[in-house]
């Protein structure tokens, strides 16, 4: 299939939104009718042994439709946004062999704009300066952390979203590794791409989402989020594991928390990231918005021109 109005032969549908609304079923319907594959733009879904707290397409969903980055890497790897971006190129071109169309579908919305926009040239951090700053911020929290980046870094804090710690935590890595600002390297070029791209997003009404995402904690409960987090502790100082699902149940196991608390956490936690999810979405003029639970998702997805 060709987009109308496309410039390239190939086209790529990036299917995005906050997580719980949906993402996952509406791609799997778009690639079966585009019978091609999916790839997923997600920061954790790649990793082995996180099925259950990263919510990763089940056996089923990946039988149905072939998924690329999904529960490929050891959870010991520190794949970067960099590193999709170059993993990301080499998917598609396996699945553009024999398809003219391709669907990536997350929520991490750095790794979209890698895939989409490219990123900025930067320098190598430092691993250990990584695992030591994480392990700060576990034990100290987000206060810690406002402060270390507005004390070393304060032309980056004039600017910065000061409640998304994972933008803080990357910004004071990157000062402590390399002495100099991350905003110095940032450069805003386009990088370009030989494929047309379609940019979908999905929202749904806020209690709506807010209940599917309370019902979402609940099933991974059921589903053994505990066990899954016992079989991971050893690598809990990991920057992977340093994620919403994981820290509350760590905190739990270490009698921090009963586990009714962990769980009201997760719900909490899950909510505070979705906002920050569609923050970042929203500020992007090429997505249209689509309504989740529409009917005729399928057919308005693939009517949209890139």
């Amino acid at each position: 299939m060709e987009v109308s109005g496309s410039s390239y032969p190939h086209t790529v549908y990036v299917i995005a939104g906050p997580t719980a609304v949906g993402k996952t079923g509406v791609a799997i319907k778009l690639a079966r009718h585009l019978n091609t594959s999916i790839l997923s733009a997600d920061s954790r879904q790649c990793y082995k042994g996180m099925a259950i707290g990263t919510a990763q397409p089940s056996v089923a969903q990946q039988q149905e439709v072939k998924h690329y980055f999904i529960n490929e890497f050891p959870v010991t790897d520190a794949l970067t946004a960099a590193d999709f971006e170059s993993l990301s190129l080499q998917y598609l071109d396996e699945v553009f062999a024999t398809n003219n169309t391709a669907v990536v579908v997350g929520g991490t919305g750095l790794y979209i704009k890698a895939l989409c926009d490219g990123l900025d040239d930067m320098p190598d951090i430092s691993e250990q300066v990584a695992t030591e700053v994480n392990e700060h911020y576990r034990l100290q929290g987000l206060h810690w952390l406002q402060d270390a980046v507005h004390f070393e870094d304060p032309e980056f804090y004039a600017q910065a979203e000061v409640h998304n710690p994972a933008r803080l935590l990357r910004a004071l890595i990157f000062k402590r590794s390399t002495g100099e600002s991350i905003i110095h390297f940032r450069t805003g070029a386009k990088k370009h791409r030989p494929f047309n791209i379609v940019k979908i997003g999905l929202e749904l009404p806020r209690e709506v989402l807010y209940e599917q995402i309370n019902q979402r904690v609940e099933g991974m409960m059921q589903d053994g989020l505990v066990d899954e987090v016992k079989a991971l502790v050893p690598y809990r100082h990991l920057k992977n594991l340093q994620t919403v699902g994981y820290t509350e149940v760590f905190e739990y196991l270490d009698g921090d928390d009963m586990l009714e608390e962990a769980i009201t956490k997760i719900k909490q936690h899950t909510r505070n990231y979705a906002k920050r999810q569609m923050t970042w979405f929203k500020r992007d003029k090429e997505m249209t918005w689509l309504q989740a639970d529409d009917e005729d998702i399928v057919a308005k997805i693939t009517a949209t021109k890139a």
